[in-house]
């Protein structure tokens, strides 16, 4: 497995986790129509789930920049 496709490949998953989060949050309020506190319990995991994303996000860009240069 080369750099550059690790890199690329954690940019893609990193991506999809932060699409999914923000999709999720939107549609568990959509669905409760309001926020209690079952509802911050689960958007608490999605920010987790987001946060990850975007730290794959920056790994994938660091490990590409080698091959970018």
């Amino acid at each position: 497995m080369t750099l550059e496709f690790l890199g690329f490949t954690l940019d893609v998953i990193g991506k999809i986790m932060v699409a999914y989060t923000a999709i999720a949050v939107h549609r568990r309020v959509w669905k409760e129509h309001k926020i209690d506190k079952a509802v911050f319990a689960v958007m608490k995991n999605e920010q987790a789930i987001g946060i990850i994303g975007i730290i794959l996000i920056v790994i994938g860009y660091i490990l590409q920049i080698p091959i970018k240069l």
